[in-house]
Parts: structure tokens; sequence; C-alpha cells
């Protein structure tokens, strides 16, 4: 065969798998923008402590309620201006990144994997176990998130972790219905009826056979829940049931600066700039990989 048939077999052969999917993701201009807004987001969460001008709790005596830069009064020490008891509020923000992503992060691995099981188990285990599951999520899903997270942590207490518990439970009924729903539409399929007959044990068709083909709703799902479980946590700390003072949370910002919103408004609108932000890019990240993972919606 010459090297001109060759060339020609390769250029027509076609695109693999990882390829195809970037194909498709990258058709949507929103969802890169989501993408790189993320990438920047983790870049200074990680490197907070190295590029940060300023410590997240460290106050300068002499610059109450500072200004920004660019704003008269406004020094090139602090970029975003200060708070009421004078600490950067660009360096608050890049510390807080690392607490409002590992926030959204941790939650949606809690909930994803309890989801998952219980979604698993809802699936195959068909009868009274799927309905006791299924009306269980139910009465989650018919009261209101934020009321059902400031409840449990009303009762669990205030604090960082106990607000991430209760966002967990708060979110964990969509993995359960969307793992059970992606399950009964697979095990039906005729390579889990050719494992069952091979003798692949329960276990093995939950999660070599089933779960693999069960995945794209749920990184669809995942990616969207970061943005719910940032904006919640940032509600319960707005609320002094999150994270507490003097962390550098965005909700908890929010709460610090209600008092100065007439008279300093970098203290308010940074913060809920940031929120606006991560939650807007995970939605549109969300977005693109259901386009990409969804056949019947690639371009």
């Amino acid at each position: 065969m010459s090297a001109s048939a060759v060339v020609t077999d390769k250029s027509t052969a076609p695109p693999g798998p990882w390829r195809e999917f970037w194909g498709a993701f990258s058709a949507n201009r929103g969802a890169v923008i989501g993408l790189a807004v993320i990438v920047l987001l983790l870049l200074v969460a990680l490197f907070a402590p190295w590029i940060a001008p300023h410590a997240p709790n460290q106050t300068d005596s002499s610059a109450f309620l500072r200004p920004p830069a660019w704003q008269e009064g406004g020094t090139a020490a602090h970029l975003l201006g200060t708070d009421a008891i004078g600490r950067d509020i660009l360096s608050r923000l890049m510390f807080g990144a690392r607490l409002s992503l590992s926030i959204g992060i941790a939650v949606v691995a809690i909930s994803a994997a309890a989801g998952i099981a219980l979604g698993l188990i809802a699936g195959f285990f068909r009868g009274v176990l799927e309905i006791a599951i299924m009306r269980l999520m139910d009465v989650v899903l018919t009261l209101p998130s934020l009321l059902l997270a400031i409840v449990i942590v009303a009762i669990l207490g205030p604090g960082l972790t106990n607000a991430m518990l209760a966002v967990a439970v708060v979110v964990l009924p969509h993995y359960v219905r969307i793992t059970r729903a992606a399950v009964i539409s697979e095990v039906s399929r005729d390579y889990v009826t050719a494992a069952r007959v091979s003798g692949a044990g329960t276990l093995r068709l939950m999660f070599r056979e089933v779960l693999p083909n069960c995945a794209a709703p749920l990184i669809v799902q995942a990616s969207l829940g970061v943005s719910t479980a940032i904006l919640d946590a940032a509600a319960l700390g707005f609320l002094g049931l999150g994270a507490q003072p003097p962390s550098p949370e965005w909700g908890t910002m929010l709460a610090d600066a209600r008092e100065f919103v007439l008279r300093a408004w970098w203290v308010v609108t940074f913060p809920g700039m940031a929120i606006l932000a991560a939650v807007l890019a995970f939605n549109l990240l969300g977005d693109g990989l259901r386009d990409a993972l969804d056949p019947k919606l690639k371009r």
C-alpha cells in the first residue's frame, strides 16, 4: 500500500471518543468560557498563599473601609479596597475561593456517592425497598431546599462541616432519581442480560456493567451540583449558619458587610460578583457537558 493511501485512510478515520467529545464541547462557547473561569478560580484557590497581597485576616488600622484603587481615596496596596476592620478584600476573595470551591466539591462528592448507591439499589432491587427509597427522596424534594438546609444546620449546630452535610442532604434526591432512571433503562439491555447469563454477580452488574453507562447524566448533574452547593453554602454563611467569622467565605463576607451597603459598595459587590461568577461558570460547564455527552444534543 502506498504512503498516500495510508495518509488518506488516516484522514478519513473516525475521530476518537475524546476528540469527538471535545469537538462537541468546544462548539458551545459559553461552556468553554465557563471552563476557563473554573480553571482560573482553581488556580487562584491553589496559589492563594503566594499570590494574595495580604493575609486574609490581617487588619490595617489606618485603612478602615478604604475604597478600591481606582476610586478617590484608594491605594494600590488594596486594589479592591478594605472592609470595616481594614482587611484586604482581594486577599479574602482569593482565600475565600478555596473555601467555596472546597464546599462545592465536597458536597458533590458526598451527595453523589450516597445518591448513586441508593439509586443503584432502587434500580436493581425493585419492590418495597425501591418504594421506600423513592418516597423518602420525594419527601425531601417537597421541602424548600434552603429551608431544609437551615433546619438541618439548626439541629446539628452552625459550622462549615454541618453546612456541607446539610447541603449534601438537600441535593441528594437528584442523584438518586437520575441513577435509578438510568439503571432501569440499562438493565433491560442485551449486554446486561449477557453478563448475567455468564455468571456475573449483582455487584459486578451494578458497578462494572451498568454504572459506567449511566455516567453521562451523573457528570452533568455533578457539575451543576457544584454551583448549587456554592450558592446554598453562601446563603447559609450569610445567615450565620455556615462558615463562621473570621473565615473568608464569600457568604460570610456578605454577612459582615450588610450594614455598610450604602456607604461602602465594594464590601458587598465584590463577594457577590465572585459568587455570581462561580455559579454561572459551573452552570455553563454543565450545559456544555450535557450537549457533548448526550448523542441527541450533539451538533
